[in-house]
This record gives structure tokens, sequence and C-alpha cells, in this order.
């Protein structure tokens, strides 16, 4: 979510991608089409025309193996909200497996007029939210112990239901495409009750022209499978069968550079110790850089096949065409980024000078900037958070005030628990639920901040919407996520009671914005760049990947310019990063942190006028395709405007953090 959390780590590498926000993507409903083979199963299942994700995950689900101890049940989230006990929710299941062939009764009917049409959608749409209360309890419970048998079979169970669902109403879609776009909007027209289903006969209208004959779509489905087992080999191959090295650091300790370890002892403040890890692993990637590129390539081929088969003019209008996002927007944040990459290398400059280093490498990126030695434990985070919301005004504030009280999270790491963090939206008629792991630390109270954005984002917009228009996407939802992080860091900033507190969180919000806004731009060029050589009709081989990865890097990190030097050695990197697999999900990385930034400054300088411009952004949910509702709230995606406006806070981050520098020199 979603995916997938702070975003400082999680965008950086996969360590935390599926311990977050791409976890998010499963947790909670979304729309769109990023993960169209993964997602085929749920969006089936579902009524509206996004998808809900289920138990497929894109990466490993991490358990914890911290025994937890005892805790005050406060920090545990109250399932009996959802369903008394286990046994009520067995007898709902049993209840939705009973009516489920009764979905197919419309079959044929929907335009003999707009009362059946009101009646078939009403009637998909309530088994829907029902549905999506017993996947939220069994999920949820399942997350809290990932080795206990039961909460498996309970999810398993749930699956099982949705692929019935997903069978029942397959009429749906051909049905409603065949009437055309005159019949709809004549019935839509002629009933009141149809408004709220206005927007999902649209967008299936929409998609209507890239659906295929029932041979095709019918073939299509059938090698779904077989169109996933090139990320199932890359994971495989990097996960489990490659022999990660051991190396010996210099104060003795022996350590294995599986990937995880390569995340822990990247950031070594020994710097000939990074040096040693940084050859030792990716050499080991440099081994299988050909296997590598077997496996990507056998995904981009895929997608070119698919996006050809389905008569989009390129792969990415087809992995954008879900949200219905304009090309524009994808390709001006490349633009705006690549102007401004200056900004970038100021930063890597800057870095160089924090840690002493004349002659600054790939390997010199993950040590701290400024250490701390401030603690965060949960109530004071709560406080902070809460202090942080003032800003945008009561009736979030007190909202938010009253919720966080509540037992809608499960706060503390526990032996067996999902590792990470994410928010579950998905149960309309009851509440969010927060999966933390919190460690009292600013990462981890940034994470609080962070998914109490998307709850107190899915409350407000559970207040406003039906239930058909509250799947927002995850377009706009890590806006409001993201937001609540940077109305934190304010909020820090304003507090901190010294200089070392004030560039210490300097330091973090620099480093999210390198992590989440710059690196993420990178990823997306790459992805493009690699689609566009098969789309070519070029050869795609693992070397030809590592020489477009590697000019990529030495562009983004000022090779050339001296600001930082790029080897061969880190140019295999793209192996290793697991998002290449999601296909052109990570922008919305981007352009999330630049679009929160963008209402961040509007709140803190436009007063009351501002603060309800974003209240009703979030109230809007998914009445509308994403870049409507933000144009609506005054930011156009396809603009330059957000993009400048998160490079303008980091180049404004850096001013201030050499003022301190400078000040302590002098």
């Amino acid at each position: 979510m979603p995916i997938f959390n702070n975003w400082l780590s999680v965008t950086e590498d996969f360590e935390r991608v599926g311990l977050g926000d791409v976890l998010r993507c499963f947790d909670r409903k979304t729309k769109g089409n990023m993960m169209e083979r993964t997602y085929r199963l749920c969006a089936d299942a579902l009524l509206l025309a996004g998808a809900l994700g289920l138990a497929t995950i894109v990466g490993p689900v991490r358990a914890q193996e911290v025994a937890g101890s005892s805790v005050d049940e406060k920090y545990v989230w109250d399932l009996t909200d959802f369903y008394a006990s286990k046994a009520d929710w067995e007898a709902e299941l049993e209840r939705l497996r009973s009516e489920v062939e009764g979905l197919k009764k419309y079959e044929g009917q929907l335009g003999r007029n707009s009362e059946t049409l009101l009646e078939a959608l009403d009637a998909q749409s309530a088994f829907s939210k029902d549905l999506l209360r017993v996947w939220t309890y069994a999920s949820n419970l399942r997350n809290t112990n990932l080795g206990d048998p039961e909460g498996q079979v309970m999810v398993g169970t749930a699956q099982a239901l949705f692929q019935a669902v997903g069978a029942a109403r397959s009429f749906l879609a051909p049905e409603i495409v065949e009437l055309g776009a005159h019949r709809i909007e004549e019935l839509i027209k002629n009933e009141v009750g149809l408004e709220k289903h206005a927007l999902f006969l649209r967008n299936t209208l929409r998609r209507g022209a890239h659906v295929l004959s029932p041979e095709t779509e019918e073939a299509l489905s059938l090698v779904g499978t077989a169109l996933s087992a090139s990320q199932s080999a890359r994971d495989m191959l990097a996960n489990a069968e490659i022999e990660w090295p051991r190396i010996s650091l210099s104060d003795g300790t022996e350590v294995h550079l599986t990937n995880a370890g390569y995340v822990l002892h990247r950031a070594n403040p020994n710097r000939e110790d990074r040096i040693a890890v940084f050859d030792a692993f990716w050499g080991r990637y440099r081994d299988f850089e050909s296997t590598f590129g077997v496996t990507l390539n056998g995904e981009v081929q895929a997608n070119v096949a698919i996006a050809k088969a389905r008569k989009y003019e390129n792969t990415l209008q087809y992995f954008l065409f879900g949200d219905n996002i304009p090309e524009k927007v994808y390709r001006t944040l490349v633009q705006v980024t690549n102007d401004r990459i200056d900004v970038l290398h100021r930063y890597f400059k800057l870095r160089a000078r924090m840690l002493g280093i004349e002659d600054p490498g790939y390997h010199d990126i993950y040590p701290a900037l400024v250490e701390t030695d401030l603690t965060f434990p949960i109530e004071k985070t709560r406080h902070y958070t809460l202090a942080s919301s003032k800003i945008l005004g009561s009736e979030f504030s007190d909202k938010f005030a009253k919720a966080s009280l509540e037992r809608w999270m499960h706060v503390y790491p526990q032996k067996g628990k999902r590792s990470g963090a994410y928010m579950s939206g998905s149960s309309y008629d009851v509440h969010p639920l927060i999966l933390l792991n919190h460690q009292d630390t600013y990462d981890s109270a940034s994470t609080y901040a962070h998914e109490w954005g998307h709850a107190m984002h899915q409350v407000l917009t559970n207040e406003n919407q039906p239930f058909e228009l509250a799947d927002f996407s995850i377009f706009t939802t890590e806006i409001a996520a993201i937001a609540q992080e940077l109305l934190l860091q304010e909020h820090m900033l304003e507090q901190a009671s010294n200089q070392e507190e004030r560039l210490f969180f300097l330091g973090y919000a620099l480093e999210q914005m390198r992590g989440t806004f710059y690196r993420q731009v990178m990823f997306s060029e790459f992805e493009l760049a690699i689609h566009e050589e098969v789309e070519q009709g070029r050869a795609l081989t693992g070397s030809r990947m590592t020489e477009i990865y590697g000019d990529l890097l030495k562009r983004y990190h000022g090779h050339e310019q001296g600001v930082m030097k790029i080897t061969e050695r880190e140019m295999v990197e793209w192996a290793y990063i697991p998002h290449f697999y999601y296909n052109f999900y990570v922008y919305q990385y981007a352009t999330s942190i630049a679009g929160a930034a963008y209402f961040v400054d509007k709140i803190k300088s436009g007063g009351d006028n501002a603060r309800e411009i974003y209240l009703n952004f979030l109230k809007a949910g998914g009445s509308d395709y994403p870049v409507e509702i933000l144009k609506g709230a005054g930011l156009d995606m396809s603009s330059s405007a957000p993009y400048n406006a998160v490079i303008d806070r980091m180049d404004g981050v850096m001013d201030e953090i050499e003022a301190i520098l400078n000040a302590r020199e002098n």
C-alpha cells in the first residue's frame, strides 16, 4: 500500500516496501491495474472498478521473532467491533456463501430499466461490503500471528469465497459495455439512486475500449499464472537460492550479506567496512546479472505483449489507465526532476561535508547524517501527532484525538506478527485498523503519523461518501499519509530545544525527500527505459539493463560533475530492486511526497481556506478519478507545481542545515 509506515526506508529499497506501503495495497482497497495480474481474482470479486489485495503479496512478509511481553490491552486492537466472536464470523461467511449464486440472477437484465439496474448494482454493492468485512477480520487476525494455522485457514477460506464471487459477477462488465454509453447515461438520468454507481458504470465503459473478444479474454485469464512466473523466479533466486557472501568487518565480526544483511551493514559508520560490504554484495549480484536479466526481461516482454493485445498506445499508458492517470503526469515528473537535478547534487555535496568525506562514492549514501538520543514512546508519539494536526482545525484534530484513543491499533512487535506497518480500511461500516511495530524511535513516530494519515482519510471519506465512492486510490491516499508525516516534521522542528535536535529532524526530512522523491523518479525512468527498449524491438539483456541503470546512476549522482563517483560495481543494483516487477508503481511514491509538500505549504500559508480545500480533498474519497479530485483541490499533477514544491522544500532544508553548520564552524 495500500502497499505499500514511513517512507524514508520504504522507498529506498524493498526491505520496508513489503512492510508498509505495498502491504497497504493488500490491506486497504485500491484502484487501478498496477498489479493487474496479481489482483485478477480480487478485481473480479468486487463491484467497484478497483481491486482489493488479498493474499498474494509481492514480497516476503516477515514474521516478528520478538517475543512480546505482556502489554496493556489498549495497545491491542479490538476485533469484536467487527464480529463478537469467531463463530459469528463463520456464520457470516456461510451466509455469504449461500448467497453467491443469487448474484447471477441479474445476468441479461441490466438494460431492462433503471430500477432493475439499480437493484442489481445495490445487491452487488451490499454483498461486497459484507465480504470486505469478512476479509478485514480474517486477514488482520492472521497478521498478529502469521504462524497460526487457524488464521491461515480463515484467510484461505475468504479467498475461496472471493473467487466464487468473481465468477458469479463476471457478467457485469461485458453487459455494461454492450449496453453502450448512450443507454447507460439514459438509465442514470432516469434514476437518482444510480448516481452513486455512475462512476463505476462510466469507468467500466471507459475500460470497454480495451476489452477483447470473450475467447481472447478467456485465453489471457488462463495464462495469468504463467505471466507471473518471472517475478516468482526472481524472488526465489534472490531470497532462497543464491549463496550470499560472508565477510569479516574491521572489528572481527563476521557478517552474512543476505539482502537483509546488506541493509543492516551498508550504513556501517566505518567507511572501509561499507566498501567491503558493497564489494562483496554487488559482486554476488553481478555473478547472476544474466539470470536476473532473463527474469526482468520476461516481465517486460509480458507487459508489452498484453498492452499491445489490449490496444494501448504503449505500456506506460496501459499501467496508468486503471486510475485514468494521463501520461503527462509521469513525463512531467521526470522532466522537472531532471531539470532540477542540481538540487540532488547539492544534497550529495552536503552529505559528504557532514560525513567529512572528500571523495564520496555510492557506498557513502546510507550512514546516518545525524544521531539522536531522543525517544518517542507511543503516548508521546500520539501527543506530538495530535499537536501537529491542530493546524488542520478542530474537525480533523478532534476526530483524531478521539479515534486514536480507541482500540484500533495493534502497536507493539510480538512473536509471529507481521512486521512493518499498514492501515486496513476496507470495512466501511466499522472503522480502520492500524498495525504498527512501534520501537520508540522517530522513525516509528513518523510511521504512526503516516498510518493515521491514511486512517483519517478513510474516516473522513466514509463519513462523506457512500460505500460505492469510498474506494480511494493509492495516488491520493499516500498524499494524505505523507502530509501527516510532514506536519509532524514541522511540529518537531518547532519544538526542538537546541540546534542538535533541529539538525536531526532536518536531516531526517532531507533523507526522506532524497529517497522518496529523487530515487523513485530514477527508478521510474529505468522502468520506462526498459519497456521502451522492448517496444522498439531491441534486445533487453542483463548487461543492457546494467548499462541503462548505470547511466541513470551517474546522471542522478553527478558522476560526470565530480559530485559522487559511480563504479561498475553498483550498476547492477537494478537486479536488487523488486519494484521493477510492480510495473509503473513507484512513480506514485514521488508524486505523493510532491503532492503532500504542496498541500502542507498551502495549509501553512493559506489559512482557513487552504485548510478547507485540503479537508474537502480528504472527504472526496474515490468520488472521481484521482487526478480530477486533486484538480478540484487546486493541484494539477500534470503541472510542474507539485514537483517544484518538494524540491523547493529540499532546498530550504539544506539552507538551514548549512546555516547551522556554518555557525558551528565560525
